[in-house]
């Protein structure tokens, strides 16, 4: 429980202070970039016919009014919650100039009281990983679904499959010796990485019907972009947003060429290798 703590405790630090920061300052950018990505849970949400969907980790809240596009028209309505404030702000702001039906919560959503049975459909895009204890999440989740409701998310697999996310770590290693190293432990991007440890998760968390495929998205966003990508993005651009000049600079140039076998033409170009997971929540009265 002690451990659970400390990680949530710090993935709330991370994701108010640094990381938080710069999802907003980079928000055209990824929005563009996990645009592919989006598309895959808003055709979900589609073809299920749902009318209230939660979306977790919703950051600045692309997902969640991309949904909201699809149930204006079922006169429904789709939740976001995530615990960074400043990216939480973000989206509110959004929502006033739009008028969407959406409505976002500053909360983590492992412990959040929703409440119970209230939503039909339930999404996550990249942000399932970074719960400290999944299990509880999880079962509180499933708690705040119908009976029969539908899980759909979408994480990373691992970080071998996945070069492109890593690329700028390997760059900067011999320039940042104290960049801290990945632990597949522990609450982050490729926390999900092992299927079975995902299904586990499900299984002891109260959802049934668990289908895990795998799928292999091409992404893309300007190479114009790429110096921002890197200043601003993952554990290398978190520490060169407190990193003093020249040696900033030195950084980013370094890792900005370690990106050329990715440029093509005008865009970066890569593939992200994820998970795609389906589940149901129990159809009777088991949300205990």
């Amino acid at each position: 429980m002690g451990v659970a703590l400390q990680a949530s405790d710090e993935q709330v630090k991370l994701w108010n202070g640094a990381a938080g920061r710069a999802w907003v300052e980079t928000r055209e950018l990824l929005e563009g970039m996990f645009r592919p990505l989006e598309e895959l849970l808003v055709e979900a949400v589609s073809d299920a016919a749902a009318s209230r969907v939660l979306d977790i980790g919703c950051g600045t809240g692309a997902t969640t009014f991309a949904v909201a596009r699809v149930l204006g028209g079922r006169q429904g309505h789709c939740t976001g919650i995530d615990i960074s404030e400043p990216m939480i702000a973000a989206g509110r702001a959004r929502a006033e100039r739009e008028g969407r039906p959406v409505s976002f919560i500053c909360a983590d959503a492992q412990t959040y009281p929703f409440a119970p049975a209230s939503f039909d459909m339930i999404i996550l895009r990249l942000g399932v990983m970074f719960f400290a204890d999944p299990v509880q999440a999880f079962a509180n989740l499933r708690r705040a679904a119908r009976p029969g409701a539908a899980l759909r998310f979408i994480a990373w697999r691992g970080a071998a499959e996945n070069p492109f996310m890593t690329t700028a770590e390997q760059a900067a290693k011999p320039l940042l010796p104290d960049l801290p190293a990945r632990r597949p432990d522990a609450p982050g991007q490729f926390g999900f990485a092992d299927r079975k440890r995902v299904e586990t998760i499900l299984e002891h968390s109260g959802w049934y019907a668990i289908a895990i495929e795998p799928v292999d998205v091409a992404l893309r966003f300007p190479a114009s972009e790429l110096t921002r990508y890197v200043s601003w993005l993952g554990p290398v651009g978190t520490m060169l947003q407190a990193m003093e000049e020249p040696r900033r600079t030195q950084v980013i140039e370094t890792v900005r060429g370690a990106f050329d076998r990715y440029i093509h033409g005008n865009d970066i170009r890569f593939t992200a290798a994820c998970w795609m997971v389906a589940a149901r929540a129990p159809a009777a009265t088991a949300h205990g």
